[in-house]
């Protein structure tokens, strides 16, 4: 199982690479991973119904199981388990989606824009629905149930051109994500009742947890939201027809065979369990019947006949989630059965559209005429489909529309009216059907009188290979519906044994079941014959329930709030935005101490020595004097008073790596200040512009008084011993290193690590955005290839951040010097910008100032230090390079870009993380190694410092790209060039002439 879903995301990855080499013809590559998992999953079919068995006898963990431990302390595993109902699910998600990939590559064309990514996403979709349905803990599946709606979201906005597109992908987003974050509390409820998160356990203690009473049922109400929205049922139904507005081979697939069937496999895998709790019944059987009737109604009046199957989808998801709700074994055998043939006529149905829209450039039912003669093959296609899904025999629709009879009639039996009324709606929906059935077959392929017939060229064997798989199945399985029970029977199994146990069937003489279904051809025949006179009445009937302009109301009165509260809130004035922050963390912290009557803190120290007190009053002046100073940079270096003093209070607690680590962030965080201030106003203000100084020094003042305060009272009412006592142990037992510091941020606390260096790449990433407008690149153009002119000019000088030009722009204005390898600020710098007593400093402490990072970043783990030091220093290092030599000589020595450089810190951090996964471990497990060297003698390699490795050099491209952020960008805007210069730059370059 882990090797089919790493399979699947893995081509998934490289799609785009192999889409250049061939074109449209990569589907039929894509399409070839999930057939040889389909294949898989054949071959070993008879083990995962003897699993499932094996299950409904008391054992929930049985085999074929893949268990990996991931996050140990939140009790979330990679688990994954492939019983009969994972199995069925499998059918569709591997084999359709196979087909649908195969039908890709004739419904695109090779020129069209961005199908490598489409290809990428669809089959990256497949792997999320495998993951889902095969995923035996509830975090786990949540995780693979979100990337399937943000791969829906993607692909159904497709056409990012489109303004319906977008649109129709952001509220299937929205929609999708609020049910599935409603469906994250219930898991969680769940998980926590049960004291476990593994599917099948939970399963297992089913009858105990449903006896917990409303908590249990508020979990699983909760979980069917995230279902029912899904599956698109009343009221979420609106988001399915609007993302009509995707490429057809994604209507096919997502919203026919895989990702709607998420919300029916949810409910089919509860069922057995939980299908007695308050909620269930009343849900699952209200909203169904009334999707299934407000779904066949609207379908009738659909003129797109892409359109007439997406509100028939509608209809039949609310019919399969109305079936699996009754939650017996009768209708789970009808529910499972129903699933796999809508999976297999719908998806043929949406195939169909795809090849008359390609063909005829339009998908109106008024517009075509006579596509039966033009098409026969495809007309009968269309045809075998679209009886299979009226229920006309002797098709697999009518074979499992019977079965779903038989199930209801014998729920309608033993619940009296309220069955036989579900009974008669379930029938109504039937006919209605029927009736777009046949709409749908009458609008695509008759001849319409008054039209001529529509130009329908010749479809090509291989486009229409796909359709003929899905209806062959259509009709075999018809035949021999004993295969399909064979497969559904162990999953069916789990619900307790029918009085009078349901068989699929062609003929089963002649029962209520047959009656009820000649009743439902005869209506829905006439209903189609009718459908003027019934047009004409729905144009009179006006919609008793529009969710989709109900939903644009909403967004539209969240937007009005927003505005409202925004302009109300953001002032573009960050006084008072800092006025309101600090107010409400004096306020409430205040009087959550009044109310609970928090005891004041006793014992008080001012000081434990006289050079902490010298520190603190430095410290105080500093901000008395960046609170007094009327230029930016007297500020900025008065703020960084306080941040030195920070340091040496951290050196004189005896916390040298803190100190280390404040020192170098402080000297960081000085030099960017200073790089940004020179796009701003000297002057602060020439006077106080919001007035209220001694207000606002009050709250200052307080504020600061109370975070001392909270701070004292935090450390006098600790009655636990600190956890911190045990850390020197912990750090050598378990992290095999004397730092504990370091330790704990790459090995004790790693996932706290990882996401802040995370956060680091991100924070870079949008500052960068911020400033190069013009886009971001990788490629930098050397000082000593402008000196020499050994590149290109014409395509490397065009390079991102438009500081190639610019530094042609510094060259071509000074003279040349091909004998100095680096530090040529005499070629790249104005004179008057020039220190010669800095570029010597620099030439002398520059690679000094590298190895003294390297041997923090390597003996971080026993001595003060690490990767996070250790990048600040070789930050630093580069920082004095750049002042030195300016712009052309930062890129000189940074010749990888900055995204590059986050990009492999994050990579090393990650594989450091999954690395242990492969050897039965958990994530950002270390593993120590000891060896002796000659001369070096005994050392120890412990696998984290690969993880501090990432570190630093995500530090150092953060440092990159503020340089070249507030650095090099600004340098090059302050000079004014405009683009039209380049072509005069490179020109002079290469002749050294200047104009």
């Amino acid at each position: 199982m882990l090797l089919v879903l790493f399979a699947l995301f893995a081509v998934a990855g490289i799609a785009p690479l192999i889409f250049r080499k061939l074109g449209r013809s990569t589907f039929y590559v894509l399409a070839a991973v999930p057939a040889i998992a389909f294949v898989w999953l054949l071959g070993n079919f008879p083990s995962f119904t003897d699993a499932q068995q094996s299950a409904a006898s008391g054992l929930p963990n049985a085999p074929p199981s893949e268990l990996y431990e991931w996050i140990g302390p939140l009790n979330t595993h990679l688990d994954f388990r492939m019983d009969a109902l994972a199995a069925i699910l499998c059918l569709l998600v591997l084999g359709v989606g196979a087909l649908v990939l195969f039908y890709c590559a004739r419904y695109f064309k090779s020129e069209d824009a961005n199908i490598g990514t489409f290809g990428a996403q669809l089959l990256a979709f497949a792997g999320a629905m495998f993951g889902l349905v095969t995923a035996d803990d509830m975090i786990l599946m949540f995780i693979f149930w979100e990337l399937t709606t943000i791969l829906s979201y993607l692909l159904i906005g497709f056409n990012r051109t489109r303004m319906s597109a977008r649109r129709s992908a952001l509220t299937a987003l929205i929609v999708t994500t609020f049910g599935g974050l409603t469906m994250l509390v219930g898991l969680v409820m769940l998980g926590q009742a049960a004291g476990t998160y593994r599917i099948s356990e939970i399963m297992a203690m089913a009858p105990e947890l449903v006896s917990m009473g409303t908590f249990i049922d508020v979990a699983i109400l909760l979980v069917l939201v995230g279902a029912v929205s899904k599956s698109a049922l009343v009221p979420f139904h609106f988001w399915l027809p609007g993302a009509m507005a995707a490429p057809t081979p994604v209507s096919a697939y997502l919203h026919a065979a895989a990702m709607v069937k998420a919300g029916v496999y949810l409910v089919a895998r509860l069922a057995p369990g939980f299908n007695q709790t308050a909620f269930w019944e009343p849900m699952l059987l209200g909203l169904g019947l009334a999707t299934l009737l407000i779904g066949g109604w609207r379908a009738l009046k659909q003129h797109d006949l892409k359109l007439v199957l997406a509100y028939g989808t509608v209809s039949q998801l609310g019919f399969l989630i109305l079936i699996m709700g009754l939650g017996n074994a009768n209708a789970a055998l009808a529910g499972m059965a129903m699933m796999l043939a809508h999976g297999f006529f719908k998806a043929t149905l949406f195939l169909v559209v795809g090849i008359i829209d390609h063909k005829s450039g339009t998908r109106d039912l008024h517009q075509l005429s006579g596509l039966y003669k033009s098409s026969p093959l495809l007309f009968a296609v269309a045809a075998m489909a679209a009886a299979s899904m009226a229920g006309f025999p002797p098709l697999l629709g009518f074979v499992t529309k019977e079965s779903v009879y038989e199930a209801l009639l014998e729920y309608a039996h033993a619940n009296g009216t309220p069955g036989t009324l579900l009974l008669v709606g379930v029938v109504l929906g039937a006919v209605m059907t029927f009736a777009y059935s046949a709409r749908f077959l009458w609008g695509g392929f008759a001849t319409k009188k008054g039209l001529a017939p529509t130009p329908f060229p010749n479809v090509p064997a291989l486009f229409l290979a796909p359709l003929l798989v899905l209806t062959v199945a259509t009709v075999v399985f018809a035949w021999v519906p004993g295969v399909l029970e064979g497969i559904i029977d162990p999953y069916v199994g789990l619900f307790p044994a029918a009085e009078h146990p349901i068989h699929l069937g062609l003929w089963h003489g002649f029962t209520p079941a047959l009656w009820l279904s000649v009743l439902t051809m005869l209506a829905g025949a006439g209903l189609f014959l009718a459908r003027e006179r019934v047009f004409a009445v729905q144009a009179r009937v006006p919609a008793l329930l529009d969710a989709d302009r109900d939903y644009k109301h909403l967004v539209n009165g969240v937007d009005n709030l927003a505005i409202w509260l925004t302009g109300r809130t953001q002032r573009g004035s960050l006084s008072f935005y800092l006025v309101v922050i600090l107010i409400v963390a004096l306020v409430v912290p205040t009087f959550v101490s009044v109310w609970f009557t928090t005891p004041a803190p006793g014992n008080l120290i001012a000081f434990d020595s006289p050079a902490q007190l010298v520190i603190g009053v430095i410290i105080i002046i500093g901000a008395i004097g960046a609170l007094q100073a009327d230029r930016r940079f007297l500020a900025v270096l008065m703020v960084s008073v306080t941040g030195y003093g920070m340091a040496a209070v951290f050196a004189l607690q005896g916390a040298p790596d803190l100190a280390v680590t404040q020192l170098l962030v402080e000297t960081i965080v000085l030099v960017a200040f200073v790089l940004a201030l020179r796009a701003l106003p000297v002057e602060i203000w020439a006077k106080n512009p919001t007035g209220h100084r001694l207000g606002r020094a009050l709250i200052g003042i307080g504020f600061g008084a109370s975070m001392v305060y909270i701070a004292a009272t935090a450390m006098a009412s600790r009655i636990a011993e600190p956890i911190s006592l045990a850390y020197p142990e912990l750090a050598y037992t378990g992290g095999a290193g004397k730092n504990i510091v370091n330790v704990t941020l790459v090995d004790m606390r790693a996932w706290d690590t990882f996401g802040e260096i995370t956060v680091l790449a991100a924070a870079a990433t949008g500052v960068a955005s911020l400033i190069f407008v013009r886009g971001r690149g990788d490629s930098r153009l050397r000082a000593s290839a402008v000196a020499t002119g050994s590149v290109d000019l014409g395509s490397e000088a065009i390079g991102s951040h438009g500081r190639s030009k610019a530094g042609l722009a510094v060259a071509r204005n000074f003279a040349r010097s091909t004998h100095d390898s680096w530090l040529v600020a005499g070629h790249t710098l104005a004179p008057e910008r020039r220190s010669i007593t800095f570029e010597v400093v620099t030439r002398l402490l520059f690679h000094t100032i590298l190895l003294a990072s390297l041997y923090l970043l390597l003996t971080g783990h026993n001595t003060p230090g690490g990767g996070f030091a250790g990048g600040l220093l070789a930050g630093l290092a580069l920082t004095m390079r750049y002042l030195a030599g300016g712009r052309v000589e930062l890129a000189e020595s940074t010749p990888i870009s900055p995204g590059t450089m986050m990009g492999v810190g994050l990579g090393l951090a990650s594989l450091t993380a999954v690395a242990p996964l492969a050897f039965g471990l958990q994530m950002f497990t270390s593993a120590a190694f000891e060896f002796t060297l000659p001369l070096f003698g005994t050392h120890k390699f412990v696998t984290s410092t690969i993880f501090d490795i990432g570190v630093y050099l995500v530090v150092i491209g953060l440092v990159i790209d503020v340089l070249r952020s507030l650095g090099s960008e600004i340098d090059e805007r302050s000079e004014g060039r405009s683009p039209t210069d380049l072509h005069d730059l490179v020109s002079d370059a290469d002749t050294g002439v200047g104009r």
